[in-house]
C-alpha cells in the first residue's frame, strides 16, 4: 500500500538530511506508530506521504502511484484517499460538529441525502451522538479531536494519517482517542501514528518504527517505546 524507496530530503547544504536512505513498506490494514526525538523525520515522511513535500532522491508511492510524478488535478484525488488529523484539530470555529464533517463530504462531491445518512453513524463511532449541533469552542479538547477524527474518516479513505493527535490532551482523553484509533483500524483502515507518548505506544503493542537523525534504526512488529 505504502511503500518508501530509499527516500532521503534535504533542505540545504551544511544541514543534516531530514529523511536518509529510508525505505518502508506498508501493508494495508496495518496500525504503525513513528517515534523519535523531535527532529528525527516523523514530520517529514508524513510531509512527504501527503505531497507537500518532495523528496531530493527516492521514490515514495500509494496503491501504487508515484505520489511525485501525479499531475496537481491527481494529487486532490490522493488526499482524498487519505484522512488527516493533526494535534490542533483545525476545525472550522464558525461551523458546527455536524457542518464541520459535513463539509468534507461536500468538497468530494457527495450528495446531500449521503450527508445526512453518514453524518449521524460517524458522529456515533467516536461517540458524540449528542454533539451535532455544537460549536467547537463548546467542547473539551478531547471532543475536538474527535471531530477531527470523524472528519478525516467520513469519506471513507484507505489510510488515517495521525500526527500526534494526542499532544493537547490529558491521559484520560489521550487513552479514548487513540481507543477510536484502533476501533477505526478494525473496521479496515490502515493507520499511521506519530507520537512521542510512550505508554501510548506501549498499550498498543503494534508496529513501531523508530526514526532517528532521518533514518529508520528500529522495525519492531509488536513494538515498544525504545529510544
Amino acid at each position: 500500500m505504502i511503500f518508501f524507496d530509499n527516500v532521503s530530503k534535504n533542505y540545504g547544504q551544511g544541514i543534516k538530511p531530514a529523511l536518509d536512505g529510508v525505505d518502508l513498506k506498508i501493508e494495508p490494514g496495518e496500525f504503525v506508530s513513528f517515534v523519535g526525538h523531535s527532529g528525527a523525520g516523523k514530520t517529514t515522511l508524513v510531509k512527504l506521504l501527503l505531497a507537500e513535500e518532495v523528496p531530493s532522491s527516492g521514490e515514495v508511492f500509494f496503491e501504487s502511484a508515484n505520489i511525485h510524478e501525479l499531475k496537481p488535478r491527481y494529487i486532490s484525488e490522493l488526499r482524498q484517499n487519505i484522512g488527516t488529523v493533526f494535534q490542533d484539530f483545525r476545525l472550522i470555529p464558525k461551523k458546527t460538529v455536524y457542518e464541520n464533517i459535513a463539509f468534507a463530504m461536500e468538497v468530494a462531491g457527495c450528495t446531500d441525502e449521503e450527508i445526512r445518512t453518514d453524518v449521524p453513524h460517524v458522529l456515533e463511532l467516536v461517540g458524540l451522538e449528542g454533539k451535532a449541533f455544537s460549536f467547537p469552542h463548546e467542547l473539551s479538547g478531547g471532543e475536538q479531536q474527535r471531530v477531527a477524527i470523524a472528519r478525516a474518516i467520513i469519506n471513507q479513505p484507505a489510510l488515517l494519517v495521525a500526527d500526534e493527535p494526542t499532544g493537547n490532551l490529558d491521559p484520560l482523553n489521550t487513552h479514548e482517542i487513540i481507543e477510536i484509533l484502533r476501533k477505526v483500524n478494525n473496521l479496515g483502515t490502515t493507520v499511521l501514528l506519530t507520537t512521542h507518548n510512550k505508554d501510548v505506544i506501549n498499550s498498543l503493542e503494534r508496529r513501531v518504527v523508530t526514526l532517528e537523525n532521518g533514518k529508520i534504526v528500529r522495525d519492531d512488529e509488536s513494538g515498544k517505546y525504545v529510544i
